[in-house]
């Protein structure tokens, strides 16, 4: 039995990659954990027009986050040691792990990351691409 896609369109060409990555990102939407933000920051005079992801990682130390471009995914994980020599009467706050993967556009570029208050930003931008317009001859066939 064959899915149905809208990108089996015979006027959508090479949109294959597109397909997947809805496929990827779908599958990885499940766990909440961390939460997050995606905002949009307008152009200043000295910043371009970018995005920002925040991520809740209260807890983390920036020894225990990575952030990492591994192709077209933004990769970014924390890893917490449950510390056995410490005796806790309550505990409500449990070590964890976590990995969140977000997949980035043709051409998107990472500006840096930052860690304050429990919060990470990781600062992305897309750069405004070369208009192309190109005539294409027409050849006769005869």
């Amino acid at each position: 039995m064959t899915r149905n896609s809208p990108f089996g369109h015979p006027f959508l060409l090479g949109f294959d990659e597109i397909e997947q990555a809805l496929d990827r990102v779908s599958k990885a939407a499940n766990d909440g954990y961390p939460p997050y933000n995606i905002e949009r920051l307008p152009r200043t005079e000295s910043e371009p027009e970018r995005l920002r992801i925040t991520l809740a990682v209260a807890g983390f130390t920036r020894e225990q986050l990575d952030v990492m471009l591994e192709e077209s995914q933004l990769v970014v994980r924390g890893r917490q040691v449950d510390e056995r020599e410490r005796h806790f009467l309550h505990r409500g706050i449990a070590a964890r792990q976590f990995q969140r993967t977000f997949l980035l556009a043709d051409g998107m570029e990472v500006l840096g990351a930052d860690l304050a208050n429990g919060l990470l930003s990781i600062d992305l931008v897309r750069p405004e691409p070369d208009r192309i317009v190109r005539k294409i001859d027409i050849g006769a066939r005869d």
